[in-house]
C-alpha cells in the first residue's frame, strides 16, 4: 500500500520535513517514490509547500494520507481559501528623550519618636542624693 507521509530531514533540534509518497512498510526516512511537498514548522507561520496536482494524482490511484499530512492539507487549503489580510505596519516607538540629570536619592530622615509614656507599674523614682558624712 502507498501512503503520503512526512519524512524528517532537519538537523537535531531543528525539524524540517518532506511530504513524500512511500510504501507503507518502509522506514520513516527510507527511499520514497516521490517528494510532493515540504513542511517547515520553525517559521512563523509554519511554511507548507505542496504539489497539489501530484497529491491529487496519488490519491486517485489509491494512496492514503497519514493523519498529520491530512491536517497539513486542510490547514494549507484553509490558508489558500482565506483572503490575505494586510497587516498594518508596526508602530515604531519614539526614541526616548534624554533623561534629566538624576537627582541623588537620599534616605529619608527619620526622626526619633518622642518618648512614649511608661507604664504605670514602673514608677519613676528620683535618684538618691549623695549623702556624705560630715566629718
Amino acid at each position: 500500500m502507498v501512503i503520503i507521509r512526512l519524512a524528517r530531514i532537519g538537523a537535531p533540534k531543528k525539524p524540517f520535513y518532506r511530504i513524500v509518497v512511500i510504501e507503507k512498510d518502509r522506514a520513516r526516512n527510507g527511499r520514497s517514490i516521490e517528494v510532493v511537498g515540504t513542511y517547515n514548522p520553525r517559521t512563523t507561520p509554519p511554511a507548507i509547500e505542496l504539489k497539489s496536482e501530484r497529491i491529487d494524482y496519488w490519491r486517485s490511484v489509491g494512496a492514503q494520507l497519514s493523519p498529520t499530512v491530512a491536517k497539513l492539507l486542510t490547514k494549507a487549503a484553509a490558508i489558500a481559501a482565506a483572503p490575505v489580510a494586510e497587516t498594518p505596519a508596526p508602530v515604531k516607538k519614539p526614541a526616548p528623550a534624554e533623561k534629566p540629570a538624576q537627582v541623588e536619592k537620599t534616605a529619608p530622615v527619620v526622626e526619633a519618636p518622642a518618648e512614649a509614656e511608661k507604664p504605670a507599674s514602673v514608677a519613676e523614682t528620683p535618684a538618691p542624693a549623695d549623702e556624705t558624712p560630715a566629718a
